[in-house]
């Protein structure tokens, strides 16, 4: 942690489609290597594809996908007299949501529909209708914290 001052927040910039800030961040943690434009054609092209397979608003699907996908604890390693424990925390906003994008992000990628697109709009199809890795994950991180609740009270 830097001792100087506070680091001040990026503005980001909503998206030009949807005017959502939460796209763009989305966004951005699916760019690879700076290229903005091809994450762009990327998630729109999923976002058409969900738009076409459920007959809904495919924001809305979104939205609810990044909402079912947010944790609400997880464990974090505290060091106390030598030992090691898993204690459980609540998670900030700003990070259940992180978290809920790198997820989704991450477990599209290693799905196994032939392009990104195809894979992108399966994995929110999913988690908007409750299923699938992203959360299984959530799940078993909460699984887990629940797990450790004896250990709570090392929280500080």
């Amino acid at each position: 942690m830097s001792r100087r001052r506070e680091v001040s927040k990026r503005e980001i910039i909503p998206d030009p489609v949807f005017s959502d800030k939460l796209i763009t961040k989305f966004m951005n943690c699916l760019m690879v290597d700076g290229k903005k434009s091809l994450a762009e054609r990327l998630l729109y092209g999923a976002l058409d594809i969900v738009g076409g397979k459920t007959k809904d608003d495919p924001l809305k699907v979104f939205k609810e996908a990044l909402e079912n996908a947010r944790p609400a604890v997880e464990v974090r390693s505290r060091r106390v007299g030598g030992a090691t424990y898993q204690v459980p925390v609540e998670v900030r906003p700003s990070r259940r949501q992180t978290l809920a994008i790198r997820w989704l992000v991450g477990y599209a990628r290693a799905r196994g529909e032939k392009t990104m697109r195809e894979r992108l709009a399966a994995e929110l199809m999913d988690a908007a209708a409750g299923r699938g890795a992203t959360i299984k994950k959530k799940e078993d991180t909460h699984r887990m914290a629940d797990a450790n609740k004896v250990f709570a009270h090392y929280r500080w």
